[in-house]
Order: C-alpha cells, then structure tokens, then sequence
C-alpha cells in the first residue's frame, strides 16, 4: 500500500514537473510582442521539428497523400507545417489579443470572417447544428468567433493525457469558448443533449479514431469518428464546415461555409458512411488547399506502428 502511494506521488510529480515545462515557456512568450514571438516560435520549430522521430512519420504521411510531388516539395510542406505548430503554441499565450475582429470596423484588424451572414442567421434563427473543423491554421479561433457572434456552441475536445495541463487547457478554453465537453466515453451523450435542446455543437473530424468508420483520406483507408454523421441521422440537423486559413504578416481568415449536402440512401434516411466521407473530401480540399497549415506529424492513417517494425 505504501508503495503504492509513493509511486503514484511519484507519477504525479513527474507529470507537475512536464506541465511546468510546458507553461514557463508560454508565460516567457507574453513577455515580448505579439509578432516577435510568434516569428521566433515558427523559427524555433522548423529547427527542431525535422530532427525528431515525429519527423519521419510526418514525412511518410506526406509521401502517401502526395505521391506526385517531389522530395523537395514534401519537404517545404513539411517546414512549413512544424512552423505553423510553432506558431500555434506562441498564439495560444496570445489569444485574448489576437482575436480583434470587429463587424463594425472599417479597417482590417488582424483577424477577417467570412460567412458572416451564415453567423448571423444562427444566431437570430435557433437550431440545432453542428459545426466541424480540422486541426489546420488555428483551429482554436473558430470556437472563439463563435462566442463572439452570441452562438452557443458546445465544443468537443481532447484533453491532454497529462492532468496539470489539461486543466489548464480547459480554464483557458473556457473562459474563451463557452461550453466544452472533454472527449470520452459519455461524450456522445453530453452532445446530443445539446442538440435537442436546440443548441449547437462544434467538432474536430480530422483525428485518428481506431474503431471508426472504413473511409478513405487522400485516396488512403482511415478510420473515421461516426460521432457526426449519428448525431445527423438522430437529429435531422444541418451541419457547417468551418476553417482557419493562415494570411502572410500574422492574419488569419475564419470562414465559415454553407451547410453540406447530407447524403441519404433510398428509403431517405441519413447514410452514416457516406456522410463520414463527405467530411473527410472537405477537410481533403482544405488541406491540398494550404497543405503547410495541417497537423502532418498526427498520425491520421495509424502508421505510427508500421514505421516502428
């Protein structure tokens, strides 16, 4: 018993100390401007990105959705995506005065929306809908634009494995987002509550789920999360793609899109593969779009285990 305890205070300790490396050099970040910061991070992870392990499964990922390009180009993509990690971790210290978009200014502040009225409409007509994006730009803004227009919005998320700073994570979201639901077992339900009573419900599509739906991405088999197309088939209602686009000089564009077509099979209900399908096309096109601004060291087609052997 008493070994016990020392090796969980231990396994505590341990997980204090790894949260407390994460957020110094965040609280470090705050220190300088805005854009120095930023500019240094993107600096700093396109250095050290390519010398570690993520590395070879990031470009292994890049060889398979992009078969035609050459080394050199994979390599660029590849760049360019650890510094847009750099970025978002230093833009993360910087949210609260990052996000400056004002419908009511005439000059073009640091962050533009597109889909304004699509904003408008949900707010002044309620129901229910979903709202889903992929880890590419900084996703972590839609979530904050969506505050901003008065939506309600319950978002979905994954909280780190490490309880200090999921925590963290979690106030900080909090306090910017509106309602969020940690992604587990009882999650679904938590979901569908909101949506029958009319609310809204935003949702990463673009991560690796083991027990998912057979689907293909970047003509490759993944498993997709049936979260999304269940929740359509239970509750009817429309759903919204959204993204984050990256501008030159520390813009970003949030663009939220018309609602998608929802496939249906012939005796009209909502068939749940295809509409797992239709997410992954769209967040395909995004990322051929501005493939540097995607998450390539996730591994999304469960790889990881194939590289090891």
């Amino acid at each position: 018993m008493l070994i016990t305890r020392v090796v969980l205070a231990a396994d505590r300790l341990r997980q204090w100390l790894i949260a407390q490396m994460m957020f110094v050099p965040l609280a470090v970040l705050k220190l300088f401007p805005v854009d120095a910061a930023m500019n240094f991070m993107e600096r700093f992870t396109r250095w050290i990105g390519p010398k570690t392990k993520r590395h070879k499964l990031t470009m292994t990922n890049l060889r398979n959705a992009f078969p035609e390009k050459s080394e050199a180009e994979l390599e660029a993509i590849a760049l360019e995506s650890w510094g847009s990690i750099g970025r978002l971790a230093a833009e993360y210290a910087f949210l609260d005065t990052l996000f400056d978009f004002d419908p009511e200014r005439t000059e073009p502040g640091r962050v533009e929306v597109t889909g304004i009225p699509l904003f408008i409409d949900l707010r002044e007509n309620p129901r229910p809908f979903i709202v889903f994006t992929a880890h590419s730009g900084n996703f972590e803004m839609l979530a904050v634009a969506g505050a901003s227009f008065g939506l309600d919005v319950t978002v979905l998320f994954r909280p780190p494995n490490n309880p200090y700073i999921a925590k963290k994570v979690f106030d900080f979201r909090k306090r910017r987002m509106g309602n969020l639901v940690p992604s587990h077992a009882g999650s679904s339900f938590t979901l569908a509550r909101q949506l029958e009573r009319g609310g809204a419900v935003g949702v990463l599509v673009d991560q690796k789920f083991r027990r998912g739906l057979k689907t293909r991405f970047f003509n490759n088999e993944v498993q997709t999360n049936p979260l999304v197309a269940k929740l359509v088939r239970q509750f009817g209602c429309e759903v919204y793609p959204a993204r984050c686009i990256r501008l030159p000089g520390g813009r970003f564009r949030l663009e939220l899109e018309p609602a998608i077509d929802i496939p249906r099979k012939d005796d009209g209900s909502v068939d749940v593969n295809a509409t797992a399908q239709v997410l992954n096309d769209k967040v395909e096109s995004w990322v051929r779009e501005y493939p540097g601004q995607w998450l390539w060291y996730h591994d999304r087609w469960n790889i990881k285990r194939q590289l090891a052997d």
